[in-house]
């Protein structure tokens, strides 16, 4: 954003979903996070509007506010109603000509199908995992244990549970079959790297900053089919892996691996086409890194590890939604151009 433009001067629409079918409870949790950043943009100066989306109608909430006039902050994961819409509310604002923070919907499309970003990330040079798609009738031909099985379209770990490593063939035919059937999708399996699990978050667009690494710690899981992120481990705070997955901030890494993470996670940020903000998830095992996951537009609630890394490089809160926000604002037609 330009030196001359004050936060004050900028009006941001904080959209976030809101189903009315989720349990009060979860109603009452995504209200208070999202007040939360809600508050930090409000501390940074903005004037800000709390809009959320609790229908498929979303064209009916964006059609009360000018795009000339607002910056939206997008803070949205779903259309409610509408599984795995994340990208479709990008391509919502995109079609009303609004400024919005973080990934656009060719980026979210990208990373959302798993198939899609693992081809991009090998056909680049950048080291990923083994893997292949099966469909719920595909041969096998998998030869390299232990393997995960995942959802070849999913997010925030949907689908992903201690079961979903395989040791064996049988595990991997079984874990096939219950994803493609409860799912309706393909399956994507990986080779399963049981080493340490780096979560690396980045911000900046051109000039692309390598926030502290943060590190998924094990230790205190000792069956490999716990060593994961799971559903659960994010989600369901009083489950084992919840409790016993520590996150340990800084990573502790020699130089060269610091420099290498820090390349292989640019690159993918880049060739992915994330912007303003990502969290690449990155496996390491015998001096050797594996990305895992490009995740655009990564949760960014007060305790997660983007948040907290950024507050080990003495940024706040309200530091982090200001400085997502004029990231955003030097697209904007009328503020990026004062």
């Amino acid at each position: 954003m330009p030196i001359g433009i004050s936060s004050s001067e900028i009006a941001v629409l904080l959209l976030y979903d809101l189903d009315p079918t989720w349990a009060t409870k979860d109603q009452e949790e995504v209200i208070r996070i999202t007040s939360q950043l809600g508050k930090a943009i409000v501390k940074a100066g903005y004037r800000m509007t709390l809009v959320p989306i609790t229908n498929g109608d979303i064209d009916s909430v964006l059609s009360n506010f000018d795009p000339l006039k607002h910056i939206v902050f997008n803070w949205c994961e779903n259309i409610p109603g509408i599984k795995n819409s994340e990208w479709l509310v990008a391509h919502h604002l995109e079609r009303r000509g609004f400024t919005f923070t973080g990934a656009s919907t060719s980026s979210m499309t990208l990373a959302q199908d798993k198939c899609r970003i693992k081809k991009l990330l090998y056909e680049s040079g950048i080291p990923t995992p083994l893997w292949q798609k099966f469909n719920k009738d595909t041969a096998i031909t998998w030869e390299h244990y232990p393997a995960i099985v995942k959802l070849s379209r999913g997010h925030c770990s949907e689908g992903i549970d201690r079961n979903s490593v395989c040791t064996t063939e049988t595990e991997l035919r079984n874990r096939i079959r219950y994803v493609t059937e409860k799912y309706q999708q393909p399956a994507i399996v990986e080779g399963f790297i049981d080493g340490r699990e780096l979560h690396i978050s980045l911000w900046g667009n051109g000039n692309i900053e390598i926030l502290p690494p943060a590190e998924m710690e094990f230790s205190l899981l000792n069956d490999l089919h716990d060593r994961l992120c799971t559903y659960e481990s994010k989600f369901v705070l009083d489950s084992e892996q919840n409790q016993k997955i520590r996150t340990i901030l800084p990573a502790l890494l020699s130089e060269h691996e610091r420099r290498y993470v820090e390349r292989i996670c640019r690159s993918a940020y880049r060739i992915s086409g994330c912007r303003d903000y990502a969290r690449i998830d990155v496996r390491m095992k015998n001096g050797l890194m594996y990305v895992l996951d490009v995740n655009p537009n990564p949760d960014i609630s007060q305790d997660t590890s983007t948040v907290m890394s950024a507050n080990l490089k003495g940024h706040t809160y309200k530091d982090f939604g200001d400085h997502i926000i004029r990231l955003a604002a030097h697209r904007h037609p009328v503020w990026g151009k004062e």
